[in-house]
């Protein structure tokens, strides 16, 4: 991500932030964070994270409506959360106010066209776009994609068993657990970025 967008001394929104788990990294060189999440139990969780971080805000809010005010922020990271393609531009519409001229967006998703994630990715979410259209769709809007190696490694077989039922519905989630040996998956990821 820093070879896409340097956030030191500057202005970050973690747009999805979830539990808050990338915060800190961010808070480290940021001027100042802001983590915006639409789930109030989870910022409660984020906000126990940063917990003595003064350079760290949460707000409740959505990609849709970013309670933000326009051109405030210089690095948007957004990971697994809302951006999937067709369907975001809304979220879209709120980067371009929200991001200062010469700031950067990055988001973060599956790719479902390689790993053995994203043939799992595929078999469990066959509603979602191929990831041709994805893919179609980001670079037909200005955006880079950099393909990112990357995988799971578990210790043991129950921990493994515990996140396919997160990540999945039951039926696919015992598929995946049947057939798979092992305990670590090749899982491939885009990044996605461009600067506004």
């Amino acid at each position: 991500m820093r070879a896409r967008a340097d956030w030191s001394g500057r202005t970050v929104l973690d747009l999805g932030c979830g539990t808050g788990f990338h915060l800190p990294l961010f808070a480290r060189d940021a001027e100042r964070v802001v983590g915006v999440e639409p789930h109030p139990a989870l910022l409660r969780i984020a906000g126990r994270r940063t917990r003595g971080l003064e350079n760290v805000s949460l707000l409740v809010g959505t990609a849709q409506r970013i309670p933000l005010p326009d051109h405030s922020v210089d690095v948007v990271h957004a990971r697994w959360a809302y951006f999937f393609g067709p369907g975001c531009e809304p979220g879209l519409a709120e980067l371009a106010r929200v991001v200062r001229p010469g700031g950067v967006g990055l988001i973060i998703d599956n790719d479902g066209s390689r790993s053995t994630f994203g043939a799992w990715f595929r078999r469990g979410y066959p509603h979602l776009p191929t990831p041709v259209e994805i893919e179609r769709f980001w670079a037909t809007r200005g955006w880079t994609l950099d393909r990112v190696d990357m995988g799971w490694r578990f210790e043991r077989r129950e921990d493994f068993e515990a996140v396919v039922r997160i990540e999945f519905k039951p039926r696919t989630a015992e598929q995946i657990i049947r057939h798979h040996e092992g305990l670590e998956v090749d899982y491939a990821v885009d990044l996605w970025s461009r600067t506004f």
